[in-house]
């Protein structure tokens, strides 16, 4: 395995938080993704469901996990389904997990090959009378790929058309909004990594050279310290390019002045992190740049302190907002008219800020959290505002990766990551 595993124990708890919310004489069935194909016999590369990846810590395809939390049978309460390695595997592709591997992994003792589940579902789902299906529910989930948990969850409601259907997304959205210590530790080992892969940029970056190239750069560091890559698809958006917010073609040639707007970062361990810094083609800001540069940081730092315990999703985006205001009527950029009549549902600033300030972070990087809920304690999130200036042909955003605390600021993730205009210019021509 390319990254370190983490304990055992905590699949355990994560799986204990969620039997815990369980209805009663009911059960829960997790599949992993399906292996995509691109065309003739080619495939993505596998990625694991994330749900049952923070359920068992299985990093396999073809595996289902069923929990039946008040089996009279203790063994039966965590039963683990896995691929069996035959002569053909082994020759092509080489051994799967063993029982003994997926039990030490997982901290599950029953350890199943796959062709034992249609039975054992049968015995199970006779002794309950409810079922929790896992279906994606994530706030901006679009995809319309029909996936291994869509085809079973259609499966088993026409062979068990009488039972309780319950939803498996409104528990793991909480429990998985909230990170363990062992969680944490794994984010900043991808924030680590992609530090490592910014500070080799600054270094490399120059007039003329691709922005495919600076990917190239980042990707080599990325994997030679143990990550699979990129924990989404990378934007390096020089110039004009940066008022694309997702401007993922990465094609165009940096031009002395520019400016260069890189949101990339590093995996480690199915983990993700989330890094945006806008530096300079040619080693130096310009004032203009560093008047926007600034006022977007200042606004980052003040957005971070909003990241408290109770503090809510909504009201957290509106003093943002304002925070935002306030440094364009600085820059010149709106003016006290523009204020005054706005439309609160549309705010002036919304011009040149039109995103989000923050996500939740963690197995995705558009993790689960439920945005109706206040802040707690151990939640992961960026800090990300931005101006964009199309007029002017550049944009600017900053973000960083934090921790909520019981008290007091969240810890950043990235602090180590050179932020400051004067350790940017200096690092990019030493």
């Amino acid at each position: 395995m390319r990254y370190k595993s983490i304990s055992s124990h905590i699949y355990k708890k994560n799986r204990g938080k969620f039997m815990s919310r369980m209805k009663k004489n009911s059960f829960a069935v997790f599949n992993s993704n399906d292996i995509y194909p691109i065309g003739a016999d080619s495939t993505f590369p596998f990625e694991q469901h994330r749900d049952i990846f923070y359920l068992t810590g299985i990093d396999q395809e073809e595996t289902i996990l069923l929990l039946s939390p008040q089996d009279k049978e203790i063994k039966n309460r965590e039963i683990l389904f896995v691929k069996e390695t035959d002569k053909n595997i082994q020759i092509w592709e080489g051994p799967k997990l063993s029982k003994e591997d997926a039990r030490s992994i997982s901290g599950i003792e029953k350890i199943l090959w796959l062709n034992e589940f249609e039975p054992t579902l049968k015995e199970i789902t006779s002794q309950n009378n409810g079922i929790y299906l896992n279906k994606n529910e994530h706030y901006r989930n679009n995809s319309e790929t029909q996936t291994r948990e869509d085809r079973f969850i259609s499966k088993f409601k026409k062979e068990y058309p009488t039972h309780s259907v319950y939803r498996s997304n409104p528990i793991l959205q909480h429990i998985r909004s909230i990170k363990d210590p062992l969680e944490i530790n794994q984010i900043k080992k991808a924030c680590d990594i992609t530090e490592m892969g910014f500070r080799r940029i600054l270094k490399f970056i120059k007039p003329g050279i691709w922005e495919y190239e600076i990917e190239a750069e980042l990707l080599h560091e990325f994997i030679s310290n143990r990550s699979k890559g990129f924990a989404y698809s990378p934007i390096i958006a020089s110039g004009k390019n940066a008022n694309i917010l997702h401007y993922i073609k990465n094609n165009s040639q940096c031009k002395s002045g520019e400016l260069i707007l890189i949101d990339a970062a590093a995996e480690y361990g199915n983990y993700c992190s989330d890094l945006t810094r806008t530096i300079p083609v040619s080693g130096r800001y310009s004032v203009r740049q560093k008047a926007i540069y600034n006022a977007v940081l200042n606004v980052k730092r003040e957005a971070t302190t909003l990241l408290t315990p109770g503090n809510l999703w909504k009201e957290y985006h509106e003093e943002v907002g304002k925070i935002m205001t306030a440094e364009l009527l600085k820059l010149g950029l709106l003016d006290k008219n523009d204020v005054r009549k706005q439309d609160p549902k549309n705010p002036a600033y919304k011009k040149y800020f039109m995103h989000g300030t923050s996500h939740h972070i963690g197995l995705d990087t558009h993790d689960y959290g439920l945005l109706n809920e206040p802040f707690e304690p151990n939640m992961v999130f960026t800090v990300e505002p931005g101006i964009y200036l199309p007029d002017e042909g550049f944009g600017i955003r900053i973000e960083d990766v934090v921790v909520v605390q019981e008290s007091g600021d969240p810890i950043n993730l990235m602090k180590n990551i050179p932020i400051e205009i004067d350790e940017i210019e200096s690092i990019m021509n030493s």
